[in-house]
């Protein structure tokens, strides 16, 4: 009996779907795990090799858990709104669910040949109305909400409007856009329309102008990372700045909650400081700047308030509501030509540009401690979302500001002892405080950190500013004009938005004949017919963004058939949260930062029962492509091999990996790849054809993609597994190399000699030897901690050298192989499923077998070897029993043969005897 891995692991993939072997039930009888990958995009070119890399990791862990008692919760689903399916339509006119859920039915097909312990009954899509239904819900239930800052918690809008009923805006603790102040008789004598837009300031998700990137080519919004030095990444199209009036979720609002709930959660700490600095705390001052000759204060927000006396002027965000109000007639053009001059430039493009630019407003600032007029610039390098927008700048302890300053030959105030601000500022945030005194306030010779106390003391005191603790983290934007999102819930009536009732969800994406911008530039649904309620009032014409599908699927996973709510409080209370969360760096800020925010929301309103959702996190390193070269002779169709390039002018060109083994080239193949190489002529090196490599990104440009279907059909779907997992560290990049991977093949091959030679079976019942029990349990010890520790490549290697050591002992014994054939089946599970039953002869899957534990007393070392040295040099090696006594091993030492050459006409000073290790002995 051969190993035949197409028949093998079909067999098995179809034994696991029938029995639904992966099937997760409620079981209070069993601890529970949950174990969830991040949510893939079905992109139309499918998987290659590099996806699977944190699936396989997640799927070995699964496995290893339900080994261990566990019952795992182990779920798949699909990110299915995107972009890339909504371009395509625009293109071709097919629905972008048609696209979607063709290449869904691609990626399952991928997914399932590799043999993922997914319980696919619980498959979640987020384009599936039975799925957005709940997305929709979430966000109504945040348009109903506020956030009470007092109580750390979002509470019901009804009990906002019951303190605005009787006291007005007076002693709120609300989290808002802007503060407002109105009595309890202007709240009631408002209109319905001013009532709407005075909740609207308080609400967790709400209306407001917004900066956004804004691609009119595209015509929708883009996130930061959609553009790319003012382009939009897919299409290359123009992006510009523009403020829009949009949905938004109050995220800021939790700033302080996410930061604290770093310290609950085992992440890495690279990862964690990654959503510190995302989130961006600063404590500090907010204090006002009157604009000379005006009604106008300028708020600005700074952490060095001790540096107000060197504020020599004032920038303002391009962004920025005060850019109106300050800029004067005379100055309006110039500032107008400005501000459409930088207006394609994302904020992040922003943050990286070192070029200084901007332009004066016309109007001048009082500087509140000095009372001297400082000028108002505008400027690309202050950004309007963090503050108030805008700054005091400080250029001689601020290395933008001082740039600045140069640049438009501004002041520059030194207000540190000793420092030269001559060449560059002075950025140290110590020292003694010089030229910083008043009449009110005297800050010299203070240290800069008494310095600042003493500032925040004098303005709270004088009403001039306020203690403040800032945050970075800005709301996020939830509206896309897009057609291919879920529809928001929202109609309007008298121009006042208004959320449906809850019976009419889910609010289905509505049929368009085009998936473009109207003609008047309304939103692609703006060309759905009756686009109307039942009594003719408009619905919302955006949709959402991707991140709402993708920010509560988790809690979906857990009860996903749930008409009646997002999910059970039985299910949510056994389930809880994720227990490992594994996927990439790149969902660092956005996705988890996001479903942070949302879990903590609904745990506020009582809907889940664990304020955070992923209580570990790993995050996979990347596959990068292996990429080959042939070398074309210039001027003619002659490649020459990669040995003897360097003798001939030649031209690399890349090739694909696929037609290329351990870097040698399939010229028949090559001749077919394209019409231009079918009469290729070949230089060639002992009668082969060497290509060149190298390690760049795996790209259809660069040929080195490498489809994972071609190696399962061609090495099995256990060799995939255990090659990807044998490359290196789950958690570092490295290249793929198809060169390694007939070793891994060779592996399971000697694997299965161990239990059948030709079409005999070897497994018998006789007693282990202990050589083969000290290789089982060494093995069982070293896999245990490696899964725990997800050093999968290290635990992949022992099972080499295991059945190495098997193999050699000719150890046939049931006892040993079982247990040999339970600690790789999270590896390996196809083979192991066969040989568990067709070699062991069971009739239960090897999925529900017990994890075996190492026995120390197999691990004792029954005998040491010891290096004999003489004068500190090794000569030979003795071995002896493990208790024998120091003296006992002299005395051997010194008797061995090998000994008598050395020790012949000299004298034995020392020997010293170092336990279970080396024997030195000391002659002259």
């Amino acid at each position: 009996m051969e190993y035949n891995h197409k028949e093998i692991e079909a067999r098995w993939q179809q034994y696991w779907r029938d029995n639904k072997i992966y099937k997760a039930e409620i079981d209070s009888a069993r601890p529970k795990f949950y174990v969830l990958d991040m949510f893939p995009y079905p992109s139309g070119a499918g998987l290659h090799v590099g996806h699977p890399l944190g699936y396989i990791a997640s799927d070995i862990f699964s496995r290893y858990k339900r080994l261990c008692g566990f019952n795992v919760l182990h779920p798949m689903g699909y990110d299915a709104y995107g972009l890339p399916a909504e371009q395509y339509a625009i293109q071709t006119g097919q629905h972008p669910e048609k696209t979607t859920m063709q290449n869904i039915a691609r990626y399952r097909e991928q997914l399932d040949k590799i043999g993922f312990c997914y319980d696919w009954d619980r498959e979640v899509k987020t384009c599936d109305p039975k799925f957005y239904k709940w997305t929709q819900w979430a966000f109504m239930k945040m348009v109903e909400s506020y956030y009470d800052t007092s109580l750390e918690k979002a509470m019901p809008i009804t009990e906002l409007v019951k303190h605005f009923e009787s006291c007005g805006s007076e002693g709120i603790s609300a989290a808002c856009s802007e503060e407002l102040s109105f009595s309890a008789d202007e709240w009631m004598a408002m209109s319905a329309k001013q009532k709407s837009d005075t909740l609207m300031n308080y609400r967790i998700a709400y209306l407001g102008n917004t900066m956004v990137n804004w691609c009119p080519e595209l015509g929708t919004v883009l996130a930061n990372d959609e553009v790319s030095e003012g382009l939009s990444v897919r299409g290359g199209y123009p992006v510009e700045q523009k403020l829009m009036y949009q949905w938004c979720l109050r995220v800021s609002a939790y700033a302080k909650r996410l930061l604290d709930g770093l310290d609950t959660i085992d992440w890495t700490d690279s990862l964690k400081e990654t959503q510190r600095n995302w989130i961006g705390r600063s404590e500090g001052a907010e204090m006002h700047f009157p604009i000379s000759g005006s009604d106008v204060v300028l708020d600005i927000f700074t952490t060095r308030a001790d540096t107000v006396f060197g504020v020599t002027f004032m920038v303002l965000a391009p962004e920025s509501e005060y850019v109106a109000q300050v800029t004067t007639p005379d100055q309006a053009e110039a500032v107008k030509a400005y501000l459409d001059s930088i207006k394609h430039k994302t904020e992040r493009e922003r943050m990286i540009d070192k070029k200084v630019s901007g332009v004066f407003t016309g109007s001048y600032a009082v500087n509140p401690l000095t009372g001297k007029n400082i000028p108002v610039y505008v400027s690309d390098y202050v950004l309007a979302g963090y503050g108030t927008g805008a700054i005091m700048a400080v250029p001689a302890h601020d290395s933008r500001d001082y740039a600045f300053a140069r640049h438009f030959d501004l002041p520059i105030i030194p207000l540190i002892e000793g420092c030269d601000v001559s060449e560059q500022s002075f950025d140290a945030k110590s020292g003694r405080m010089i030229n910083s005194a008043s009449d009110e306030l005297n800050l010299n010779g203070m240290e800069v950190k008494d310095a600042i106390a003493a500032t925040k003391k004098f303005i709270e005191e004088k009403g001039i500013g306020r203690v403040k603790v800032n945050y970075r983290l800005r709301d996020a934007i939830f509206s896309r004009q897009r057609y291919w999102g879920e529809p928001f819930p929202v109609y309007y009536k008298d121009g006042i938005p208004t959320l449906m009732d809850e019976s009419k969800l889910p609010l289905l994406l509505p049929e368009v004949d085009k998936y473009l911008p109207t003609e008047t530039g309304e939103p692609p649904l703006g060309r759905a017919k009756n686009w109307v309620t039942e009594d003719g009032h408009p619905i919302e014409l955006n949709t959402m963004p991707g991140f709402a599908g993708s920010s509560a699927y988790y809690l979906r996973y857990m009860d996903p058939h749930n008409d009646e709510a997002l999910v059970s409080k039985e299910a949510d209370e056994y389930w809880r949260n994720v227990d490992l969360y594994i996927g990439g760096t790149e969902h660092a800020t956005g996705h988890l930062i996001y479903s942070r925010f949302w879990n903590k929301f609904l745990y506020d309103l009582g809907y889940v029962c664990e304020s955070e959702p992923f209580r570990k996190l790993i995050n996979q390193g990347m596959i990068q492509g292996r990429s080959n070269f042939v070398y074309r002779i210039q001027g003619t169709n002659t490649f020459v091999s990669h040995g003897l390039k360097g003798q001939y002018d030649v031209t690399p060109i890349h090739v694909d990996v696929n037609i290329v083994s351990n870097d040698i080239l399939d010229i028949d193949a090559f001749r077919a790849w394209r019409p231009e190489y079918s009469d290729a002529e070949f230089v060639l090196e002992d009668g082969k054809y060497v290509c060149g490599w190298a390690v760049e990104k795996m790209s259809k440009s660069m040929f080195n993609v490498v489809n994972p279907d071609d190696i399962v059909a061609r090495y099995g779907a256990d060799t995939l597994r255990l090659y990807e997992m044998f490359l290196g560290p789950l958690e570092q990049s490295k290249p793929w190399d198809t060169n390694g991977i007939d070793g891994v093949n060779r592996f399971l091959k000697k694997l299965w000699g161990l239990f059948y030679k030709g079409g005999s079976l070897l497994v018998d019942d006789s007693q282990p030897s202990a050589e083969a029990l000290k290789s089982l349990h060494k093995l069982i010890k070293k896999v245990t901690g490696d899964i725990e520790t997800f050093s999968y490549n290290t635990s992949i290697a022992a099972f080499m050298i295991c059945v190495n050591e098997l193999t050699s002992l000719k150890c046939h014994s049931r006892a040993v192989l079982s247990d040999l054939l339970v600690i790789l089946a999270p590896f390996a599970p196809h083979i192991t499923e066969e040989l568990w039953h067709s070699a062991l002869g069971n009739d239960t899957t090897i999925c529900d077998a017990k994890w075996p534990e190492w026995d120390e007393k197999h691990l004792v070392e029954s005998t040491v070897n010891y290096a004999v040295s003489f004068n500190g040099k090794a000569r030979f090696n003795i071995q002896v029993a493990a208790d024998t006594p120091k003296d006992e091993v002299e005395r051997l030492a010194l008797s061995n043969e090998g000994a008598a050459k050395w020790i012949d006409g000299k004298t034995i000073r020392k020997v010293i005897v170092v336990p279970n290790k080396i024997v030195n002995i000391v002659v002259s």
